[in-house]
């Protein structure tokens, strides 16, 4: 008997708890659509932000509330939170079995895409939406925007990377003519070197046959002296020099003469 008596006292304390803690999920969903319906009201006043605090506290106490999870992405959706936004509405298409639930959620992931320049993305979610409700004309028309700025991206990057190999082929030819310059530079040093090292060589060789052969070295002394230097006269020069200047005065005084005679006055007889 007393075995019989705990096993009821057992299942008495079960079946109450389980009560209890039905009558607690009742309440916490009751306070859960009610501050749903505050936040929904704060939503309608464009108070996005305490709109979303409202459906946090919602989410609190029912975490499986699907329309609080979806109403709280609008809200961060609607305060630019798009980054934040996106997990919501992943969690209520998750979350949800009705396909037309799903196409909103869908449709509201390709929007905060869009949002974010993540076209691809955009254009993914956008699929999915229109899967589950083919008819919405909406969608199928961000869709298409979508779609071409994705192509513009496409071909902005493919733009960019033909600039950028345009700019490494510029650079490449630059330093290619940069080294060609320089190797150009080190050819003329070489030619310098060459010439210079000839020279010096020549000079050399002129001193070896000067010390063989002195005959040729006091031949090209004397020639070197016969030279005339620059600015002065060899002696063949004063000489014709000096014959031009004699020839010159004789000329001169042979004039001097002439007019000297003419210039006497001839005498006349008186006739007074």
């Amino acid at each position: 008997m007393k075995q019989i008596q705990t096993l009821l006292f057992v299942l008495l304390l079960l079946l109450s708890s389980v009560f209890y803690a039905q009558q607690d999920s009742i309440v916490a969903q009751r306070e859960a659509r009610t501050l749903v319906r505050e936040g929904n009201k704060l939503y309608q006043k464009e108070n996005y932000e305490d709109a979303a605090i409202a459906y946090r506290k919602a989410l609190d106490k029912n975490s499986l509330y699907k329309k609080a999870t979806y109403n709280l992405g609008n809200a961060m959706y609607q305060n630019k939170n798009f980054k934040e936004a996106v997990p919501q509405y992943e969690l209520s298409v998750k979350t949800s079995k009705d396909k037309f639930e799903k196409a909103d959620g869908y449709h509201n992931i390709g929007n905060a895409m869009l949002e974010q320049k993540q076209y691809q993305q955009a254009v993914d979610a956008y699929k999915n939406a229109l899967r589950n409700d083919p008819t919405d004309d909406e969608t199928r028309y961000n869709l298409a925007v979508a779609q071409q700025l994705l192509e513009k991206e496409k071909q902005d990057q493919k733009d960019d990377k033909n600039k950028d190999k345009d700019k490494n082929k510029d650079e490449d030819q630059k330093d290619k003519d940069k080294d060609q310059k320089d190797k150009d530079k080190d050819k003329d040093k070489d030619k310098d070197k060459d010439k210079d090292q000839k020279d010096k060589d020549d000079k050399g060789d002129e001193k070896k046959d000067d010390q063989k052969d002195p005959k040729k070295k006091d031949q090209k002394d004397k020639k070197e002296q016969q030279k005339p230097k620059q600015g002065q006269m060899s002696p063949e020069q004063i000489k014709q020099l000096l014959e031009s200047l004699n020839n010159e005065e004789k000329k001169t005084q042979k004039k001097m003469n002439a007019q000297k005679a003419k210039g006497k006055k001839v005498k006349q007889e008186k006739d007074w």
